[in-house]
This record gives C-alpha cells, structure tokens and sequence, in this order.
C-alpha cells in the first residue's frame, strides 16, 4: 500500500505536466481539427528560455517567477507567429498539408535550437531550486512534486475560468462549433485562433519548466517523448475535450508510474500507449470525446 500511494503521488505530479502539454493539443484541434507537433518542441523552447534566466539570475523563488513569465511571453510570440506564417496559409487545404507542416516546423525548432552557439546539441543540467522532501506517514513528497501539482492546478483552473466565463472563451467555443458562422457574427476568427495558439503555446512553456524541475537535464530533442505522450493522453480523453486531455493525462501518468513502480521501467511506454489503444477499441472518441455527425 506504500508503494502504491507513493507511486500515485508521483503519478499525479507526472500527469500533471502531461495535462498541461495536452491541453494544447486539445484546443488547437478543437479551433483548427490541427495536430500541431511542433507542441512539443514549444516546450523545449520554454524550457531552454527558464534554463537562461535562471543561470543568470540564480535560482529563487522571485527569478523562478521571472523564468516562468518570460518563457510565457518567448512561447506565446512563437506560437502566435507559427500559426500566422505556418498554418494560416494552409488553413482551407488538404489536412495532410497542415499535418507535413507541423512536422516539419518540429523538426526546424529541434535542429535550429541544435545550431544555434548559445544552446547546442549537448544535453545541460537545469537549474532547479532545491529538492526538500516531507514524509507524511507512509509517502514521502518533495518541494518540486508540490510546486508541480499546485501549479498546475492553478493553470488549469485558469484556462477553464477563460474558456467558460470570458468573452474571448466564448469566441473560441464560437469558432470550434463553426467558423464561419462566427465569422458572420463580427468574431476576428484569426485573431481567435491565434490567441489559441499563444494559450497554448503558454501552458506548453509552463509544462517544459516544470518538467526541467523534476527531471533537470534539457536538450533540443526533450520535446519529443512529452509532446508526444501528451498528444496520447489527449487521444485518450477524447482530443478536442479540454477536461478530457486534463483526464488523460492523470490516466497516462498514473499508469507510467505504476508500471514502473510495479512492473518494470522498460515497459512503461508499452503499457501507456498499450492503454491508449483499448479505450479506442471500445470508445473511439476517447474517453470523454463526443461523436460527430457528418452531412454528406
């Protein structure tokens, strides 16, 4: 039972930052039916971005603010001008034009971050603040599990206090539902969607700093397995959903870390993706997808 608690509140604080990551995926598809992989290498930026500041400013809980708020502005502007440049001129073609292009601006962000003097293809050492640990009967939990959970939570209550209870929220369920109804009605559809390519692009810069807390080494290819395990949780919770990519990424992070915990290290990928495929067997949306209908 030990075992199991502790894995569960290591799980929560893992599933967390998958959450966070996967809520991007969930609204850019939800505005644009978009797969933006290049999410993942958002967060990669974001980190990078903390990384500098803090080994600059030294580490404190005023320069770890700082960090956070710049790599929301550098991801934000990134995201915005992605979208613009990349995605907007594609935005009535094929899909598989969109998805080619996605990828390939993953790729430019990963080699461009691998040549550029100041960030290099080596790995470093992330400067988080100092891990503290507090037993509570039979789990142990450590400052940056907290600062993870606590964060995160306040992020996501956030985003769902902008989606459901603002007037740009309710221009951005306007648009998901049909754009160009929107459009009719006086909302600045591409103004909609770039605000939701920066929301994300924020929270995905949040995610990459608080994965370098809790696993403090970063490179220009860190993006890849999160983005990607995000991408999954937020198939899991039906993509499009916004609670559902919150719930499939607590269920993929649980699930990783029971593996590990109880199983081995070595098939905690396997077993996560593996879980992704039998809630498609049985629901196909995913867990808390809706089914379309489509006119013909």
């Amino acid at each position: 039972m030990a075992m199991f608690l502790q894995q569960l509140i290591n799980g929560i604080s893992l599933g967390s930052i998958y959450a966070l990551i996967a809520l991007g995926y969930t609204m850019v598809y939800g505005i644009v039916m978009l797969i933006n992989f290049a999410h993942g290498d958002i967060l990669m930026v974001g980190a990078y971005t903390g990384y500098f500041l803090l080994s600059i400013l030294g580490v404190s809980p005023v320069s770890l603010a700082i960090a956070f708020l710049a790599s929301f502005v550098v991801c934000g502007v990134l995201g915005v001008l992605i979208e613009r440049f990349a995605y907007r001129p594609l935005r009535n073609a094929p899909r598989l034009n969109s998805l080619i292009t996605a990828i390939a601006i993953s790729l430019i962000l990963q080699n461009g971050a691998r040549v550029l003097p100041f960030v290099g293809p080596n790995p470093r050492q992330f400067p988080r603040p100092a891990v503290n640990t507090m037993v509570i009967g039979w789990i142990s939990i450590s400052n940056i599990q907290i600062i993870v959970i606590v964060l995160s939570a306040i992020l996501m209550f956030i985003l769902n206090y902008i989606i459901n209870y603002t007037k740009r929220g309710k221009a951005m369920r306007a648009v998901s539902y049909d754009m160009q109804a929107a459009s009719l009605m006086g909302i600045s559809v591409n103004g909609t969607i770039s605000f939701t390519f920066a929301l994300g692009s924020i929270l995905a810069a949040a995610g990459g700093i608080l994965f370098a807390c809790a696993y403090p080494q970063i490179s220009p290819t860190m993006g890849t397995m999160p983005g990607l395990k995000a991408f999954v949780a937020a198939v899991l919770g039906g993509i499009g959903s916004v609670p559902g990519a919150m719930l499939g990424g607590f269920i993929l992070g649980i699930a990783e870390t029971l593996t590990k915990g109880f199983i081995s290290s070595q098939y905690a990928d396997a077993i996560s993706f593996a879980i992704l495929i039998i809630i498609l067997s049985v629901k196909p949306t995913g867990i808390l997808g809706k089914k379309i209908r489509v006119k013909v």
